[in-house]
């Protein structure tokens, strides 16, 4: 199982609660109890940007479309190309499904 030094007991909790959840209308109902909005809209826009890489946009179709800063654009593609393919994961489900 992957399991990075920075995870510890409370992340691991807060993990099974995100897996516990059973629908989207629980996922938006937790997201709004343990994120501020402004949060969930970054993390939000960080997924939007990471498929736009993955679909092979460009930084300036994605700064366009999304007004993220192309440092944000940056740290995303560095994570999608070197980080723990979490983002991968999530993309090529979804793009399934």
């Amino acid at each position: 199982m992957y399991k990075p030094k920075w995870v510890d007991e409370d992340i691991t909790f807060l993990v099974k609660a995100i897996l516990s959840l059973e629908n989207e209308e629980e996922v938006v109902r937790f997201l709004e109890d343990i994120c501020t909005i402004t949060e969930i809209k970054e993390l939000s826009q960080r997924l939007k940007v990471a498929k736009m890489l993955f679909e092979g946009k460009s930084y300036e179709e994605i700064e366009k479309e999304t007004g993220t800063s192309s440092a944000t654009i940056s740290r995303v593609k560095k994570f999608l190309l070197y980080g723990a393919d979490g983002y991968k994961i999530v993309l090529e489900r979804l793009s399934k499904g």
